[in-house]
């Protein structure tokens, strides 16, 4: 069973807070049952997996298209289309178990602005471009900003939300970041007063060039759109 929401989930969703609990509903029931979160994470779904994700929100420009990179359980994907609907959120997974539930899920929830893909993310290069890309809990910053800067549009931000020790590992993987065509980095935090601690956010930003590409792999997966619309060929 779902833990109930926290006074601030009713805020931050709005009308979309009805979505907001069916998703965590789902996360705390099939999501457990098909590995994608641990029974111990049930009780703290909401401030450690939902609103977490959620409240980075304003770091996305209004009507942006986003790719959520290792989207596992939907987090922060399927949290960013819930509370913004004006986003169209690509959610890429490379494990067939979960883009299932993905795929179940979007289409539970109605949510005709999210695509599951199933691949890594190095086989979309060239195929999927977007302003932002996000990515929780993937890899190590290096190798996370390697298979992501390539799908980023010219001048776009990958949005990374780290943990506490952020500085620290910037600090360790700066010049990998710069040889890979990061153009700047900040990190920024969100959610003070809905998630506590707040959410830390890496931004990444990329020139006004397309970052190159290598290694990129034949892409024989497809994108399933739910809710809306017919299934998009990737």
């Amino acid at each position: 069973m779902a833990p109930p929401a926290p006074a601030g989930a009713a805020v931050l969703f709005g009308d979309r807070f009805a979505l907001a609990e069916r998703f965590t509903t789902l996360l705390a029931s099939s999501g457990v049952s098909h590995g994608l979160i641990g029974p111990r994470e049930v009780a703290r779904l909401w401030e450690r997996h939902v609103l977490n994700c959620a409240v980075i929100h304003p770091a996305i420009t209004q009507g942006q298209m986003v790719i959520d990179v290792g989207s596992g359980a939907g987090l922060p994907g399927v949290a960013l289309a819930i509370v913004r609907p004006d986003l169209e959120i690509h959610c890429v997974e490379p494990m067939l178990r979960r883009t299932n539930w993905l795929s179940m899920a979007v289409a539970d929830l109605g949510l005709s602005n999210v695509i599951v893909h199933r691949g890594r993310a190095e086989q979309f290069w060239g195929v999927l471009s977007a302003p932002v890309v996000t990515a929780r809990a993937v890899a190590r910053l290096g190798e996370l900003a390697r298979w992501c800067l390539p799908l980023l549009s010219p001048g776009g931000s990958m949005l990374a939300i780290r943990g506490a020790s952020v500085a620290e590992e910037l600090e360790t993987e700066r010049e990998v970041l710069r040889r890979l065509g990061a153009l700047d980095e900040v990190i920024e935090s969100f959610g003070s007063g809905v998630v506590d601690p707040p959410t830390t956010v890496l931004r990444v930003v990329i020139g006004d060039r397309p970052v190159q590409r290598s290694g990129v792999r034949k892409n024989k997966t497809s994108g399933k759109r739910r809710g809306g619309g017919p299934g998009r060929s990737v």
